[in-house]
């Protein structure tokens, strides 16, 4: 009976002991990953974008490039790595950064996908740049 009572004190000890789970924060995963080369505000003029020899994307106009809709799988695709080959492209390869919780998330193409919860936030985010 005694380890029955101690049993459900130790979980709620050793609960309280655990890290608690960090939400994504977009805007930091932005600045310290993409704000190099698409600069602050991801008009594509960070301090990096010079030495490059393809200039980097405006993400303002992704949507006005679009038909006024925001590509979010596309998007999604671009930053983990899965648009074009791994290494031959422009971008880095951030997929190791998205590691970690996954979401279901439609990104608009009408199916819940289990997605890294800091790729959906960081998409979110790149839609809140958009030019009105």
């Amino acid at each position: 009976m005694r380890q029955a009572l101690l049993a459900p004190a130790a979980l709620l000890l050793l609960t309280a002991c655990m890290p608690e789970a960090k939400s994504p924060d977009p805007a930091a995963d932005y600045a310290d990953y993409c704000a190099a080369c698409h600069g602050a505000s991801g008009k594509g003029d960070g301090i990096a974008a010079a030495g490059l020899t393809q200039k980097p994307a405006d993400l303002t106009l992704l949507s006005r490039s679009n038909g006024g809709s925001f590509p979010t799988t596309r998007v999604m695709a671009q930053i983990w790595g899965y648009a074009g080959a791994k290494g031959q492209g422009v971008m880095p390869d951030f997929a190791p950064l998205m590691e970690g919780e996954m979401v279901p998330y439609d990104g608009g193409d009408g199916i819940m996908t289990p997605t890294p919860v800091r790729l959906v936030a960081l998409a979110e985010y790149l839609k809140t740049l958009q030019a009105k």
